[in-house]
């Protein structure tokens, strides 16, 4: 961000506010939160600066712009409150295959509901990362429709952004993949697509970020 503004948290420090409280918790031996939960803050990160951004496009020579820009607030909004409850259910999935591989096995039904559980379970925890994907993709399409008309002046949190948005879908994607390897061929099927999908994401996150540099320099 390249002008002064003004935070809305003067007192604090980051590390005497609850981001502080969370990193003590991920750099704990703890099941959660984990890299799943860092996807998602990754993603809501990505929503918030695009929505930031375009906050800052809304002067009056903006005003050809202002329903895109509209838009892009309201979605940009949604998709950070989407991925923050994303990251809250990364951690429940994550207790929840733990609880599963601890359900007893001593009879055979126990171990026919133990594998049920085992994966249910797994395909949640592979769901969640997958619909992190989606948010990504979705913070990855508002960028490319901010950049050419947002402010200029903070036009490198859109580069941010993607790179947010970019770290969100390669983070799940080892989150998908460690929870696929667990499953059958039958449900690791469902996850195919959005795996697939990864690798443009990367690309297009990196063209946002492309375009970025081009506006600093130009």
């Amino acid at each position: 961000m390249s002008q002064e503004t003004a935070s809305s948290v003067d007192t604090a420090t980051f590390g005497e506010s609850a981001i502080g409280r969370y990193l003590d918790d991920l750099a704990a031996k703890i099941p959660a939160p984990g890299g799943g939960a860092v996807a998602a803050l990754h993603a809501a990160q990505g929503a918030a600066l695009v929505a930031m951004v375009a906050r800052y496009t809304t002067r009056a020579k903006d005003a050809d712009n202002r329903p895109v820009i509209d838009r892009i607030i309201d979605a940009a909004d949604a998709a950070r409150t989407r991925s923050l409850a994303l990251a809250d259910a990364d951690a429940a999935a994550f207790t929840a295959v733990g609880a599963a591989y601890k359900l007893p096995k001593d009879t055979d039904e126990q171990t026919t509901a133990r594998k049920a559980a085992i994966t249910a379970a797994l395909l949640q925890a592979a769901r969640v990362p997958a619909a992190v994907v989606a948010e990504a993709d979705e913070i990855l399409s508002l960028a490319a429709d901010l950049l050419p008309i947002g402010n200029p002046n903070v036009v490198t949190d859109i580069g941010a952004a993607a790179d947010a948005a970019r770290a969100a879908a390669t983070s799940s994607r080892l989150n998908i993949a460690i929870n696929v390897t667990s499953l059958g061929a039958e449900q690791s099927a469902e996850f195919g697509p959005v795996l697939s999908r990864i690798d443009e994401l990367i690309a297009r996150a990196d063209t946002v970020y492309s375009g970025v540099i081009e506006a600093i320099e130009r």
